[in-house]
């Protein structure tokens, strides 16, 4: 099946200042964060309104306390499903809105495992297809990746809640986002890809929207499908074959590879299979990346919302691709990772 590799255009996301008093950021600043008065928006408070979204459904993507395009895109849904200004800014109403939705801590303390530090990891993942195809497996590059994606965060911020403590160490206290880490039990009837808004929504039978993730998709070279597809199956651990014979920019294997799964793999953690050749849902090694870039036409999320996304689908359910160019020639039809194909672990 098809790789979405990501072209080099990047949506630069704005970097907030460590904390409104700026000193180094803590539980007690995100936990206690409170939108008021006029005046930049705090680090602190982005984060907190990223994971009230993130659990109230509505994915921002990667937790980063970054108030950059795909915490826009959560917010505006999160607005439109609660009869707010869909304006896409974290004003007063939709901060109250919010709040509404949990009276849990937005970050919490967490102690590491002697399995979060077992590995094996990968102490870098090589950009090349033929030097991945080496790997035994694509798995994470040390701790610090696998806890930030555990918990639905970027590593900077990892590191930022947690500064100079051990945590490739078993035992190590630190502080993480508290986001809900089991898949909700939603079954989608249909999900829809919105194109021009890079977004994936998941609604259930009753058209009750259920699920909101940020995505990677398509290009003017490389389009997204349109029109209606179905879900033919759904591989968790996703083993990634390339044949030659397509020929991908930067790719000079002149043999077919065989690329292991893991988390880092080029189609993450799980791939979710459509009914036109070489076109899926899947997740991604890169995850600061999904809705930042363009992909070469399948639909990228995070590892953790593909996860949930799998969760909520089955064989058949209905994907309707929604605005954007149509594919030369076809609705649907061959896509631009012919020769490739997904299989099992």
């Amino acid at each position: 099946m098809h790789l979405c590799v990501a072209f080099c255009l990047v949506i630069a996301a704005a970097v907030l200042p460590v904390s409104a008093a700026g000193h180094p950021l803590t539980m007690n600043d995100v936990n206690g964060a409170d939108l008021s008065g006029p005046g930049p928006t705090t680090r602190a408070v982005v984060i907190k309104a990223e994971v009230l979204l993130d659990r109230a459904g509505f994915s921002p993507g990667v937790i980063d306390g970054r108030a950059g395009p795909n915490f826009a895109k959560a917010l505006r849904a999160f607005q439109r499903q609660n009869a707010l200004s869909d304006s896409g800014d974290l004003d007063a109403p939709t901060w109250a809105k919010l709040v509404e939705t949990s009276t849990d801590p937005v970050v919490r303390h967490y102690v590491v495992s002697a399995e979060d530090v077992r590995g094996p990891f990968v102490g870098e993942i090589p950009d090349s297809f033929e030097q991945q195809a080496a790997l035994k497996e694509l798995a994470y590059t040390g701790p610090a990746e696998l806890l930030a994606e555990k918990f639905h965060m970027d590593e900077d911020l990892l590191s930022d809640l947690n500064p100079g403590k051990p945590i490739d160490r078993a035992g190590t206290r630190i502080v993480v986002a508290n986001v809900h880490r089991v898949p909700p039990k939603a079954e989608a009837e249909k999900v829809v890809v919105d194109k021009v808004e890079r977004s994936v929504r998941a609604f259930d039978r009753d058209g009750k929207l259920v699920g909101f993730f940020p995505a990677s998709l398509g290009s003017d070279e490389k389009p997204a499908p349109s029109g209606t597809l179905k879900i033919t199956r759904v591989v968790h651990e996703p083993v990634y074959y390339y044949d030659p014979k397509f020929r991908f920019a930067g790719v000079n294997a002149h043999r077919k590879l065989k690329i292991a799964p893991g988390p880092n793999n080029p189609v993450g953690t799980v791939w979710m299979n459509l009914n036109a050749r070489s076109y899926g849902i899947h997740g991604t090694g890169e995850p600061i990346k999904v809705g930042r870039t363009y992909s070469h036409g399948c639909v990228r999320l995070t590892n953790w919302d593909a996860s949930t996304l799998a969760s909520m689908v089955k064989k058949g359910t209905l994907v309707e691709f929604v605005g954007g160019p149509l594919l030369a020639g076809h609705g649907i039809g061959p896509g631009p990772s012919e020769g490739s194909e997904i299989r099992g672990p």
